[in-house]
């Protein structure tokens, strides 16, 4: 019989004392092996929830259970696979409370009047992006890295994921994505083969009508992005309309949760930029980042105060030397995820040390 994975219901017994044997280790040793494997579990949980935040609790929520489970690990299967079936039935509990996290082009039209104010929609839970450092380490030789590849944490992917039916949505992260057996997706689900089989042709027919083809996911030369992102920083730093137009695919789109309109086509992204950012020539400040394996920006606003107050947080989507898709996260809480200032000075940006 496999190692049985602690559920919501069944999260298992604390062992007696702490110092039991598990699998040959005692339950702190065990916790201690399983630490290389927490940032692809923070992805894994992070593409099923579509929140960083949800993620980190769930992340700690496994660790926890694999605690209090861990006299019933033999090592039948390897601790890499008990943990990931921890953590999905973890994330399984957690969507039957939660539900999905759209964003605002996965409920409606786009918006055909970017003069009119836009509207915060509060009581919705959107997706968030999450920082590339929380899920590839800080060095390409992380682990975490080798497993979790940057086309699977794509904001456009996690965004199509949350249309899938929760069992639909398990059974493709768990085949394709982490290359479970059918067999043992069934076991984790109590279910068959055979409608395992069925759920993941029917999740991958959804999602092709909704996810971008890996085609559309390819990046321009290193040196052709770096130029084209030193344009788009300056353009918005200067609040340069004419420069920034230039910038944009003809049919790129522009959403911003948490409001609820979004825009398609860079003539009406112009527009809204235009009549609705409120960050000035020379007012704006632009800190590099990355998050869901693309670039990314922090964009600051000046205060009257002479200091740089966070205002968004840009993904980017490239494609052919454009940019063909900005998803603008508001929030401060974000800004601090990323390891962003929560402020900056103006004497500070100029001289260049704004972090």
């Amino acid at each position: 019989m496999a190692d049985r994975a602690p559920t919501a219901e069944a999260p298992g017994r604390a062992p007696e004392g702490g110092s039991a044997p598990v699998g040959g280790s005692t339950p702190d040793e065990l916790l201690e092996q399983a630490r290389p494997y927490r940032n692809e579990l923070l992805a894994h949980c992070y593409r099923m929830l579509g929140s960083v935040h949800d993620a980190e609790d769930l992340v700690q929520d496994t660790y926890l259970r694999a605690w209090r489970a861990g006299d019933r690990f033999e090592g039948r299967s390897s601790l890499r696979t008990w943990l990931y079936r921890i953590a999905t039935n973890a994330c399984l509990t957690a969507l039957e409370q939660r539900g999905r996290r759209p964003m605002p082009s996965g409920l409606g039209a786009p918006s055909d009047d970017p003069e009119r104010p836009v509207t915060e929609a509060p009581e919705v839970s959107w997706l968030e992006p999450i920082p590339d450092t929380m899920f590839t380490g800080e060095s390409p030789s992380d682990p975490a890295s080798v497993v979790v590849s940057r086309s699977s944490m794509r904001l456009a992917l996690v965004a199509a994921l949350q249309h899938l039916p929760t069992r639909q949505r398990v059974v493709l992260l768990l085949r394709d994505v982490l290359k479970w057996r059918a067999a043992e997706v069934a076991e984790l689900l109590g279910t068959s083969t055979a409608s395992v089989n069925s759920a993941l042709q029917r999740a991958r027919t959804q999602l092709e009508q909704v996810a971008p083809v890996e085609d559309e996911l390819a990046e321009p030369t290193d040196a052709a992005s770096r130029e084209l992102l030193d344009r788009y920083a300056t353009a918005f730093e200067k609040s340069d309309v004419s420069a920034i137009i230039g910038l944009f695919k003809e049919d790129a789109v522009w959403e911003m949760p948490p409001f609820e309109q979004w825009f398609r086509g860079r003539e009406n992204i112009v527009r809204l930029i235009a009549a609705q950012c409120p960050i000035g020539a020379d007012e704006g400040l632009m800190l590099p980042t990355s998050a869901n394996g693309q670039p990314a920006f922090g964009l600051y606003s000046l205060h009257a105060d002479g200091i740089y107050r966070p205002f968004h947080i840009q993904v980017l989507t490239l494609h052919e030397g454009q940019v063909s898709h900005v998803g603008a996260f508001f929030g401060e809480r974000l800004f601090e995820k990323f390891g962003l200032p929560s402020l900056v000075r103006a004497e500070d940006a100029k001289a260049g040390r704004p972090g």
